[in-house]
């Protein structure tokens, strides 16, 4: 199944939750799209809780479906809890780093920077947005990408580098620290119901 290229705010309100990160989609109407969208009481089954948090998650990082189990079956071969393996490798990726050194004011805004080839991983371009980082790498923009008028506005917005990374705003260059704990993580996901959804 190919990456998903649809309106993302539609999307948002189906799962009822952001995933641009910025929250406008729910602002104005926080009900799922279509005509019965208000008055939806859908009371949904074991099975529709467990798909449901298993799309969120997905199109939360938009990943694509085979990708999406390839990490959780490697996430299993870990030690640790399945769940928050599953998470901490979706949380090393290149893509999702950029957007959360703030870079970038989406997730998608940062797959396409690093598409493009404007992100550096210690100082070599790398332009595959599942590319895994480990702890101590450095993420850093290319000398001509710095003045993107959409990486300024991104760096304006931002005003939280999560505990794991650090970021130098007058370099524009982040490192990855450590790997993130689960109090790092969104709390809005509940990864146990993705681990039973992939245990049937």
């Amino acid at each position: 199944m190919a990456r998903y290229t649809g309106p993302s705010w539609k999307l948002s309100r189906r799962l009822g939750i952001s995933l641009s990160g910025t929250g406008k989609e729910l602002e104005k109407r926080p009900y799922a799209p279509g005509p019965h969208g208000p008055n939806q009481r859908k009371k949904l089954s074991e099975y529709g809780l467990q798909l449901q948090e298993k799309q969120k998650l997905r199109h939360m990082y938009g990943v694509n479906e085979r990708q999406f189990r390839n990490l959780f079956d490697r996430a299993g071969k870990m030690p640790g809890i399945h769940g928050e393996n599953f998470m901490i490798l979706l949380e090393s990726r290149l893509d999702n780093l950029v957007y959360r050194l703030g870079l970038a004011r989406t997730r998608r805004a940062a797959r396409q920077l690093v598409n493009h080839g404007h992100v550096l991983v210690d100082g070599s371009r790398v332009d595959i947005p599942s590319y895994r980082l480990a702890p101590g790498q450095t993420i850093s923009l290319r000398e001509k990408s710095r003045n993107l008028d959409v990486v300024k506005e991104a760096i304006e917005v931002n005003n939280f580098v999560p505990d794991f990374l650090t970021f130098d705003a007058d370099k524009l260059e982040g490192t990855f620290t450590r790997l993130p704990e689960r109090s790092d993580l969104p709390a809005e996901i509940n990864e146990s119901l993705i681990v039973e959804f992939y245990s049937r």
